[in-house]
Order: C-alpha cells, then structure tokens, then sequence
C-alpha cells in the first residue's frame, strides 16, 4: 500500500496513470474506427457488425466497465496534474505558452481533454442510450447525422480528438522511459498517423452516412 501511495502519489506516478489510460482509450479508438467503417459498405454490413458486437453479451459490459474505470482515472488525474501545475504557477507565462519546446499539441492538452469529455457524454447520449430494440444502429446514426448542427459539432470534435491524440500518443512512451533516441522518430511518426486516423477516419463518417444510409 506505501508502494502504491508512494508511487500513485506523486506527479510522475500520476503521469504514468495517465500514459497507461491514455494509450489504452488508442486501442480502443483503433478498433472502434475500424469496425465503424464497416459503414464504407452500406446499411447491412453496419448493422451486421453491431450485431456481432452486442452478441458478444459480458465481454462487452466488461469492457465498457474497464474503459468507464479508464476514463476515471484519466480525467481525474489530468486534472489533478493540471491543478497543481496551475497552482505551482500562478502566474501565466508571458508570450506563448509553447515557445521553449512546446507545440500547440501540449499546450492545449488540458482543453482539448475537457473538450473531449464533453462531446463523449454527448454522444452516449446520442448513440449510446437510445432505444436500440426498434431501430437499428445504422436508422440511429442516419437519424444523428442529419442534423448539421450535429454533424459540424462531431466533425470539429474529432479535430480535437487528433490534437489530443498527436501529443498524447507520443508522450505517453516518453512518460513510461521508452523514449529512446531510436525508436522516438518512428513513434513520433505513427502518433501523427493515428491522429490522421482518428480525424479523417471519424471525422468523414457523417459525409460518409449521409451518402450510404
């Protein structure tokens, strides 16, 4: 228990939390994208695809627990390293924040993170917790992406989601010491990959709905 609290307790423990959730919710957005392009073949092979994954019944409501847990502890340890790094420096640094070796991409972590959460509630709300017995997966979603107003809001939501993905992806390996000076360049590169990946790949799903379904 001292272990855990002497770990846990402090700011690089907390860091590698957030390395270990975060490369974890990338796993699953991999396997969500590429079941979601099942849409690529129509309204059959959509459906077909959320059948196959509902029948797996338990392994499903585990895995929705697993990410549930994931999602707590990296939402809350992001804050809680925000928060002490905001009390640590009061005072904002003058010009950008990231000049010095900072980009954009880690600037904004804490920003696009809450803007993420926001649009997660929402599309549970969406897709998740609607009434699944008498529609199908591919009528709810063709029903959500007819709204513009929704459509502009997922598409510039996955926009953040790539931000969020660019920085996080590759920080993780450095948080966790894999950062050697060999591998870095090719990590470097497969986390702008799949925060392309996640951004057109989600991102073009609403165009895609609206031409298939």
């Amino acid at each position: 228990m001292d272990w855990v609290k002497g770990t846990f307790g402090t700011s690089i423990g907390k860091k590698q939390l957030m390395a270990v959730t975060g490369l974890g919710f990338i796993g699953f957005l991999t396997g969500h994208l590429l079941g979601n392009l099942t849409i690529y073949l129509g309204p059959d092979a959509f459906d077909s695809y959320a059948e196959h994954l509902h029948a797996l019944g338990p392994l499903v409501n585990a895995a929705e627990i697993g990410l549930l847990l994931f999602a707590i502890i990296h939402v809350g340890t992001g804050l809680l390293l925000f928060l002490q790094n905001y009390k640590a420096r009061p005072v904002k640094y003058v010009g950008k924040k990231w000049a010095g070796g900072r980009t954009i991409f880690s600037a904004t972590m804490p920003y696009t993170g809450i803007l993420i959460l926001l649009f997660l509630i929402i599309h549970l709300k969406t897709f998740h917790f609607v009434d699944h017995d008498s529609q199908t997966i591919s009528q709810i979603v063709s029903h959500a992406f007819s709204s513009v107003g929704y459509v502009l809001f997922y598409m510039f939501s996955m926009i953040v989601v790539a931000f969020h993905v660019k920085h996080g992806f590759w920080s993780a390996f450095q948080t966790l010491g894999l950062n050697h000076l060999k591998y870095m360049p090719t990590i470097f590169v497969l986390s702008a990959l799949a925060a392309l990946a996640a951004g057109f790949g989600f991102g073009f799903l609403p165009v895609v709905s609206r031409l298939v379904l």
